[in-house]
């Protein structure tokens, strides 16, 4: 079984301990179009429940989006993504006692959601968007999410997928990480994510789950989300019947989580918080076990 490497990812306000075991990373959409839960929560004080319900329900860490990035989503202005998010962050703050990452493509945006009391940063785009992004992590030393995306949102299901998947996830994730070193940024606040869903197949994404460990090779920390994802409800569907919809999806996504925690996944990014932490527990069982074996 992989045996997980552990990490040590320094924030302002605490140092989180990666490896030991497996951390949940909640999902708070401040959007009207995103594809699981569009327009929820873009009240601000149904936010800051939900929030508040996460961390209760076992969250680790919240991650606050303005901007969706569901296949075929339409960009949005700085100014609008900080309408949607600077007052939640405000309101959580003090309140919430996990840290607060924040998934942006800007760097304005991410400047102001760490001045407002964010400590980490989620680029979808991994500095393909906005360079100066990384400017930004770097003088506020902030760790830094990059994913692996073929394409933008607006395209990303509709060009030709790479051939193989893997050689070119791997060698973006490279890519990536000279970017961000040479922006400044240190390794030991890079964290990794191959992107499940962002331009892959339905198949990719499976093949990528199924060869995790060879992301870890990179060095950093994994990042993986699954959660309710398209290519679980095609594959929770039976043979004929359409794809469940994204509410239909929490035991694919509990399998999906499985693999990636023994596939050596430090932070797994869901929306079902209460139910995956249960399963994470369960994971993170077996993993400990095989380690000792």
């Amino acid at each position: 079984m992989f045996h997980r490497k552990h990490f040590r990812l320094r924030l302002r306000s605490r140092t989180l301990r990666l490896g030991e075991r497996t951390l949940v990373m909640g999902v708070l959409n401040i959007t009207p179009d995103s594809f699981s839960d569009g327009g929820a929560y873009l009240d601000s004080e149904a936010a800051v429940a939900r929030a508040l319900q996460m961390e209760r329900d076992g969250a680790d860490i919240l991650d606050v989006g303005g901007e969706s990035t569901r296949p075929g989503a339409a960009p949005i202005s700085a100014d609008e993504e900080l309408r949607r998010i600077l007052p939640v962050i405000e309101m959580l703050r003090g309140k919430l006692r996990i840290p607060m990452s924040v998934d942006t493509q800007k760097a304005e945006v991410a400047q102001r959601a760490l001045e407002a009391g964010a400590e980490i940063l989620n680029d979808v785009s991994a500095l393909r968007s906005d360079p100066l992004l990384a400017k930004v992590a770097a003088r506020g030393r902030a760790p830094m999410i990059l994913m692996h995306m073929r394409g933008a949102p607006q395209t990303m299901q509709r060009q030709p997928f790479a051939r193989d998947v893997m050689r070119a996830a791997i060698t973006g994730l490279r890519e990536t990480m000279s970017r961000a070193r040479r922006a400044g940024l240190a390794k030991s606040q890079l964290l990794l994510d191959p992107g499940i869903g962002f331009g892959k197949s339905h198949e990719q994404n499976f093949e990528i789950l199924a060869c995790l460990p060879e992301f870890a090779r990179l060095g950093c920390p994994l990042v993986i989300g699954t959660s309710r994802k398209s290519f679980l409800g095609k594959a929770l569907a039976r043979n004929g019947e359409p794809a469940l919809a994204a509410g239909e999806r929490l035991l694919g996504t509990a399998a999906t989580v499985t693999a990636s925690i023994l596939g050596g996944a430090h932070i797994v990014r869901v929306h079902d918080v209460a139910e995956i932490a249960r399963v994470v527990r369960v994971a993170d069982a077996i993993l400990n076990a095989g380690a000792g074996a």
